[in-house]
């Protein structure tokens, strides 16, 4: 005669045999995505065909504010702080045919400048900023937009991210890299860095990516981010690069 030990495994053993198997969680990875994301190289060893397959597929990538000296683009870059690169582009049009100089930029009368930019908003900070910047660069640089991280972040409205635009794309010195939320958000999906502070992800880049693309390789994420890596819908299977990256969907 079976003990009631017996009869109680039983019957827990019934139990267990009844209950539907758990279902995965929602957005979970599946065992597969796990074995690829587990696949994937170190960063270092990524870089070099990542840059590779990004120029091959957005050979067109170039910063997108349009300017012909270093003024022109320190002061759309200024402007396009929480504004479209298309919403900077139309407004320094016409800016650019009224403002020519650094003294120009410095004698501007506020209010008239703030219904000027207007439409990027924020204008009365942006407004600040720029005749602030045009003071500073006509006061101690004799009206000559400087060439150093040092001077470039001296003025007023000039943080580090905008020195990069600048010293990158108008001198052709790559002093760092320009973290935007394109560049951010996607060098967080590539696995090339955690963070989520700028500076610390500008660091973290910084140590994989060969200097002389220190310029390009922000324009290539941000190209990559419009048209592939959207954020609320990310077109992984179209991806050059999704075979190097860890959050892909394939």
């Amino acid at each position: 005669m079976p003990g009631k030990g017996s009869r109680t495994r039983s019957r827990a053993h019934r139990r267990t045999a009844a209950r539907p198997p758990a279902k995965a969680k929602a957005g979970a990875p599946t065992a597969a995505r796990r074995s690829a994301r587990a696949s994937v190289r170190p960063a270092p060893e990524r870089i070099g065909e990542i840059l590779r397959l990004l120029e091959r597929r957005y050979p067109e990538a170039k910063c997108s504010l349009d300017h012909t000296d270093p003024l022109e683009l320190l002061v759309a870059t200024i402007l396009s702080a929480q504004c479209t690169d298309a919403r900077v582009n139309i407004v320094t049009k016409d800016l650019f045919r009224k403002y020519r100089s650094a003294q120009d930029y410095a004698a501007a009368n506020p209010a008239e400048f703030e219904m000027e930019i207007r439409s990027t908003g924020f204008f009365r900070n942006k407004t600040k900023s720029v005749i602030g910047m045009a003071q500073g660069v006509v006061e101690r640089f004799g009206g000559v937009v400087p060439d150093t991280m040092e001077e470039l972040t001296s003025l007023p409205g000039v943080g580090r991210k905008t020195a990069n635009v600048v010293l990158g794309n108008a001198f052709g010195k790559d002093e760092g890299i320009v973290v935007d939320t394109h560049v951010a958000r996607i060098a967080r999906l590539l696995g090339l860095t955690r963070q989520t502070d700028p500076v610390k992800i500008e660091q973290d880049l910084m140590r994989v990516v060969p200097k002389r693309r220190w310029t390009l390789f922000p324009h290539l994420l941000i190209h990559h981010g419009r048209a592939v890596c959207v954020a609320r819908k990310p077109r992984c299977e179209v991806c050059a690069v999704a075979h190097l990256c860890p959050a892909s969907r394939i």
